[in-house]
């Protein structure tokens, strides 16, 4: 069984629910996923991250997330990580999911390896963020078994 660490930064819980149903599919398949919605870089054992977050006010980071940006931001090597960023944001602002592209920018710069572009879902669309991040989840999946091996 493979582990993922899902890391959640969510200001008004969105994020949160998208990651949720995000780790209930996982575990239905041949992953093990550990929440984190207060998420400590020290709590995170497992070299597999899936990333979700809003972006909060004027593109900033959820208050949730802010600690655990801190400890990335000192952190000086993370080689070892190989992640996916989802963003939760509204297309009607400038900056629409400013947290996840800077989130992963942070872990690119880091030494992490990306895994797949950041998913950009955006509330004002008809389908559920849930649904385009659940529609996402096999291009995932198929990028967490190869960087599992």
């Amino acid at each position: 069984m493979r582990n993922i660490e899902i890391i959640i930064g969510s200001q008004m819980g969105s994020a949160e629910y998208v990651a949720e149903q995000l780790a209930e599919q996982l575990d239905a398949s041949e992953f093990s996923t550990h929440l984190h919605e207060q998420p400590d870089l020290n709590a995170c054992q497992h070299p597999l991250w899936l990333v979700v977050t809003s972006t909060y006010g004027a593109g900033d980071y959820p208050d949730n997330l802010l600690p655990f940006i801190e400890q990335l931001t000192q952190h000086d090597d993370l080689s070892h990580i190989r992640f996916a960023v989802v963003g939760i944001g509204d297309s009607s602002y400038d900056t629409f999911n400013l947290a996840a592209s800077n989130c992963a920018q942070l872990l690119t710069d880091k030494g992490a390896q990306q895994l797949l572009p950041v998913l950009k879902v955006d509330v004002q669309d008809e389908a559920l963020p849930e649904d385009a991040a659940i529609a996402w989840l096999p291009e995932l999946t198929q990028q967490l078994s190869l960087a599992a091996q």
